[in-house]
C-alpha cells in the first residue's frame, strides 16, 4: 500500500478545494464485504494530475465529471485523476469494501452472547480508504452527507443525528466541515439511553448483552459528561460545534477512544461487567473529559499534518485531567496521572524511537502513526501542566480561545498554536517551545544540602538537561507520633531551573523533596538524609500527589540501575499497607509485579520477590476485612492471584465462588484465577471449557484464550503459536488474549524454542496482516521474559536485517531496548 507523504499532501492541497462527500453505505449484503458509493464534490485551482484513495475488494466502477475512468488503473489504494482542469469537479466511486476483524476501517462483530452483530467505523490516520473514497489527508476537509442501508433491526449512529426513512434506510445530518479521518458510522442493535442538556441530545449506547450493565451506570456517565461540558463553556468561548453528543461503547477497540466529533467511540470494557475500583472510574470520566476536549481541539481546530499530533493529543489530555479535577468528584486525578501516564511517558523518552513532543521529520502517514505513545500524550501534557504554571492559567486560557477564533473549522499547526499563546502574554513563548516541544529526553535534577553559619542550609539543584523549570521544592519535618512517623510540610518554596544563586531553607529539613506538586517533566533525585527518610517516612507524607512524586522517583532510580529492584519492593512492603491513595497502590503494585518481578530480579531471586509480594497482598486483603475500602481489598486480591507460587488457595476461592471475606468472585476475578492456575499447571481445559459455557461472552472467550495459551503443555503451546501465527481468524482481541497467555516466566524452558521463532513469524505476520496486528505482536507476542543476550541478539539481528513493517520496527525497537535496560538492572 501507497502511504500519503507530507509533500504530496501539500501539493495536493494547494490544488484541491474539496467541498462535499455524499456517502452511501449498505451493511445489507453480507458477512465479508459492504457496498459503499462515494460522490465527491471538489475544486481544482489549476490543470494538474492527482489521486483519490481507497481500498476496495472491488471498484466496480468511477467516472470523474460523468466520464468513466478505468478501474485498471487502481493501484495499491491510490485511483490516478488525469489533466484535471481548473474548476468544478465532480467524482463518483462505486466499490465493494471488505469488513475488518482487526479494528481498523469498517469493524463488525458478531457477540457469542446472543449471537447479534455489530459494526462500528475507526477511521483514523488512513483507515477511511476502507470504507469509502477519500482525497484523505486533514487539511482538506469538507462536509460529509452520509446515508446508511442496514438492517431493520439496527439502529444507525453517525457524526449528526440520524433519522430512520424506514425499511432499515438511515441518514444522518450534513456535517459541518471535517477531516476524512473524523468521520463515523456505528451499526446494530444498539441498546441506548438518551437525554438532553442545554439543548442538546446526548447518548450513550452500548450491545445489547451489556445493557443490564450500562444501565446502573448511565446516571454516572451522563453526570460526568455534563459537567465537563459546562466546564468547557465556562473556559471556552466557542460553543460545542457539532448538533448532538453520542458517546458508544464497542467491541474490540484498538484505542482507549476516538475523537469522532458527535459520535465518541470507547472500548466497551470501559462498561464494567465485574467490580472496578473508584481510580478504575476516575480513569473512565478522564476519557470522557479526554475526548470532548477534541471536539473544539481536534475536531473544530484540526492539525495540518501529523507531524502535529501532539496538539490534539497533549491538548486534550492536559485538559481533560484539569477539567476533572475541576468539575467532577474525582478531585485528585494528577496523581493517576503522575504514577500511571507520566511513567508511561518518561519511559517512552528514554528509548532510541523518542521524539520530540513537536516533531519536524513526519515525512508520511506510517511515520506518524508511531508517534501515538507516551511522548506525544503524557510528556505533551506535562510540558502544558508546566506551561500553565510558568505562563498563568488566564492568559494560557487567553491564548487558546485566540486560536479557536482564529482557525474554527479549519486547520492549524504548531507555529499558529504558539502565535496564538503569545498574542495573550509577553512572556517569550517561543523560546518556551523551543527548549519543551523541539527536544527530547528525560533532564534529572539532583539536590546537594550545604549547612552554612548557625545551622541555617542552602539547596543548590544540579540540573542534567536544557529545558527551563518553574518548581516547588518542598521542605518536610518529622512528627513521630502515635500514628508513626509522619512528615509535616513546613514550607514549599518556588525555585526557577536553572538555578543561579543558592536557596535559603533554614534548618536542615528530613525530607527535601524536589518538583513537589509534580508541576514539572524531569526526574528527580534524593540528597543522603531525604533518601533515609524516604525509606522510614514515605507513608507519612501527607499529599497522594507528593507520595507519586517520591514513588515515580523510586521507580526511575531502579530504572537506571541506582536502586536495587529489591530495595524498591522493601519499600512497598513497608508503605504500601498504610497508603490510602487506590491509583498509588495499583501503580506500585504494578511495576513490582510487571518489572520488578518479572524482569529486573534474576531467575533464582524470583521466588523470594514473589513470597514479598504475595504477604504484602495478604496484608492489604486483612486490612480491609472490615469492609470500609472495598477498592483496596479488590486490587489486593487481583495481585494477590497474580502473584501466588501455590495454587491451593485461589483454587479454594474458585471453588468456593468467593474469597473469605468477599468479594465474591465476578467474571473477571474468576478468569483471573484460572488463568493463574493455568499458569501453575493446576487446571485443565475440561476446567476452562466449563468456565467458557458459564461466560460464554466476548470477554469470556478471551478470558479462554488466555488460559488455553498459559497451559504449560507442548501441545497447548503449539496451537496457541498456530493460531496467532499461522491462521489469520483471530480477532484484534482474541490475538493479544493469547498472546497475554503464552509467556511466562515459569515455563521459561518449555517455550525455549519459540523465542528464536518469534522474529521470523512476527515479521511475516506483520506484513501479512497490517498494523494493528503488527502492534499487538509487537507489544504483547515479544518473549520479554526472557532476559538474557541471546534474545537481545536475536531481536537486534532482526532489526538490522529483517524488512520490517513500520509498526513493527517500532514495537521491536522499543521491546529490546526494555531488554537491554533489565539486563543492566541485573548486572548493577
Amino acid at each position: 500500500m501507497s502511504v500519503l507523504t507530507r509533500d504530496e499532501a501539500q501539493t495536493r492541497a494547494k490544488l484541491l478545494d474539496v467541498h462535499h462527500y455524499a456517502i452511501a453505505l449498505d451493511l445489507t449484503t453480507g458477512d465479508e464485504t459492504f457496498e459503499s458509493l462515494t460522490v465527491i464534490r471538489f475544486t481544482t485551482r489549476a490543470e494538474a494530475d492527482t489521486f483519490v484513495e481507497l481500498k476496495p475488494a472491488e471498484l466496480r466502477e468511477a467516472t470523474l465529471d460523468g466520464h468513466p475512468l478505468d478501474p485498471e488503473t487502481l493501484h495499491e489504494n491510490r485511483l490516478p485523476l488525469k489533466a484535471l482542469t481548473a474548476g468544478e469537479h465532480e467524482l463518483r466511486i462505486d466499490a465493494v469494501m471488505r469488513y475488518s476483524r482487526t479494528g481498523e476501517g469498517m469493524h463488525r462483530f458478531t457477540d457469542p452472547t446472543d449471537g447479534e452483530t455489530y459494526v462500528y467505523t475507526q477511521l483514523f490516520m488512513d483507515d477511511v480508504q476502507r470504507v469509502f473514497a477519500a482525497f484523505d489527508q486533514p487539511d482538506l476537509k469538507a462536509v460529509f452527507d452520509l446515508s446508511v442501508k442496514a438492517p431493520e433491526n439496527w439502529t444507525v449512529l453517525a457524526n449528526g443525528i440520524t433519522t430512520d426513512l424506514g425499511d432499515g434506510n438511515w441518514q444522518a445530518a450534513p456535517t459541518p466541515l471535517i477531516s476524512t479521518y473524523l468521520v463515523a458510522v456505528a451499526a446494530g442493535p444498539w441498546h441506548s439511553v438518551r437525554t438532553e442538556h442545554r439543548g442538546l441530545p446526548f447518548g450513550i449506547h452500548c450491545r445489547r448483552s451489556l445493557a443490564p450493565h450500562l444501565d446502573p451506570d448511565a446516571d454516572e456517565l451522563f453526570e460526568i459528561t455534563k459537567q465537563c461540558y459546562d466546564r468547557y463553556h465556562e473556559k471556552f468561548e466557542e460553543p460545542y460545534p457539532f448538533d448532538s453528543y453520542d458517546q458508544a461503547f464497542v467491541p474490540e477497540f484498538n484505542a482507549g477512544a476516538m475523537e469522532n466529533p458527535g459520535l465518541v467511540t470507547f472500548r466497551d470494557e470501559f462498561v464494567y461487567r465485574s467490580a472496578v475500583t473508584d481510580t478504575e472510574r476516575q480513569t473512565r470520566a478522564m476519557v470522557i473529559a479526554h475526548e470532548m476536549a477534541h471536539m473544539w481541539f481536534g475536531d473544530l481546530v484540526t492539525l495540518r499534518w501529523w507531524d502535529d499530533i501532539w496538539l490534539n493529543e497533549s491538548f486534550a489530555e492536559y485538559m481533560g485531567y484539569q477539567t476533572l479535577t475541576e468539575a467532577t468528584r474525582f478531585t485528585d486525578t494528577w496523581t493517576d496521572f503522575g504514577v500511571v501516564r507520566k511513567a508511561w511517558g518518561y519511559d517512552a523518552d528514554q528509548r532510541p524511537s523518542t521524539h520530540p513532543v513537536a516533531p519536524e521529520n513526519v515525512d508520511d502517514t506510517a511515520s506518524a502513526l508511531l508517534n501515538f505513545d507516551g511522548i506525544s500524550y503524557a510528556k505533551g501534557a506535562s510540558a502544558l501542566r508546566q506551561l500553565v504554571h510558568w505562563l498563568g492559567e488566564k492568559d494560557f486560557l487567553a491564548g487558546i480561545n485566540t486560536h479557536f477564533k482564529r482557525h474554527k473549522f479549519a486547520n492549524a499547526a504548531l507555529a499558529d498554536f504558539i502565535d496564538s499563546l503569545a498574542s495573550a502574554t509577553e512572556r517569550d513563548v517561543h523560546a518556551w517551545a523551543d527548549a519543551w516541544l523541539s527536544t527530547t529526553g528525560v533532564d534529572t535534577l539532583r539536590p546537594t544540602v550545604t549547612r552554612g553559619e548557625e545551622g541555617t542550609h542552602t539547596l543548590q539543584v544540579e540540573h542534567h538537561g536544557n529545558r527551563p523549570h518553574r518548581i516547588a521544592v518542598g521542605l518536610y519535618d518529622q512528627d513521630v507520633n502515635d500514628q508513626g512517623h509522619q512528615l509535616v510540610l513546613r514550607e514549599r518554596l518556588d525555585l526557577d531551573i536553572p538555578q543561579h544563586t543558592p536557596l535559603p531553607i533554614g534548618k536542615r529539613p528530613a525530607l527535601l523533596l524536589l518538583n513537589d506538586g509534580d508541576l514539572t517533566y524531569t526526574k528527580i533525585r534524593f540528597d543522603t538524609e531525604s533518601f533515609k527518610t524516604v525509606t522510614e517516612c514515605l507513608s507519612g507524607l501527607p499529599s497522594p500527589l507528593t507520595r507519586a512524586v517520591v514513588w515515580n522517583a523510586l521507580r526511575d532510580a531502579v530504572r537506571d540501575g541506582e536502586l536495587a529492584p529489591t530495595a524498591y519492593l522493601e519499600a512497598a512492603r513497608a508503605h504500601l499497607p498504610h497508603e490510602t491513595d487506590l491509583a498509588l497502590v495499583q501503580g506500585v503494585l504494578a511495576f513490582a509485579t510487571t518489572y520488578v518481578t518479572d524482569r529486573y530480579v534474576t531467575p533464582d531471586q524470583r521466588p523470594a520477590t514473589l513470597a514479598t509480594l504475595s504477604s504484602l497482598c495478604r496484608d492489604l486483603i486483612r486490612r480491609t476485612e472490615d469492609g470500609d475500602n472495598p477498592g483496596l481489598r479488590l486490587i489486593a486480591v487481583r495481585h494477590c492471584i497474580n502473584v501466588t507460587s501455590q495454587p491451593d488457595t485461589i483454587a479454594a476461592w474458585l471453588a468456593d465462588g468467593t474469597v473469605p471475606g468477599g468479594p465474591e468472585l465476578d467474571p473477571e476475578l474468576r478468569w483471573r484465577v484460572l488463568a493463574r492456575l493455568a499458569v501453575l499447571g493446576a487446571t485443565d481445559e475440561t476446567a476452562i471449557t466449563a468456565e467458557l459455557e458459564r461466560d460464554p461472552s466476548a470477554t469470556g472467550q478471551e478470558g479462554a484464550a488466555r488460559c488455553r495459551a498459559a497451559l504449560p503443555t507442548e501441545e497447548a503451546k503449539s496451537r496457541a503459536w498456530e493460531a496467532m501465527f499461522t491462521h489469520d481468524n483471530l480477532s484484534n482481541y482474541l490475538f493479544t488474549a493469547t498472546a497475554q497467555g503464552f509467556w511466562q516466566p515459569e515455563q521459561a524452558d518449555l517455550v525455549r524454542q519459540y523465542v528464536p521463532r518469534y522474529y521470523d513469524d512476527a515479521v511475516t505476520l506483520a506484513t501479512r496482516r497490517g498494523p494493528a496486528i503488527a502492534d499487538a505482536a509487537g507489544r504483547w507476542a515479544f518473549p520479554d521474559h526472557a532476559i538474557d543476550a541471546d534474545n537481545l541478539a536475536l531481536g537486534e539481528t532482526c532489526l538490522r536485517d529483517a524488512d520490517l513493517t513500520p509498526a513493527l520496527r517500532r514495537k521491536l525497537t522499543d521491546q529490546l531496548d526494555d531488554l537491554a535496560r533489565a539486563l543492566r538492572v541485573r548486572q548493577a
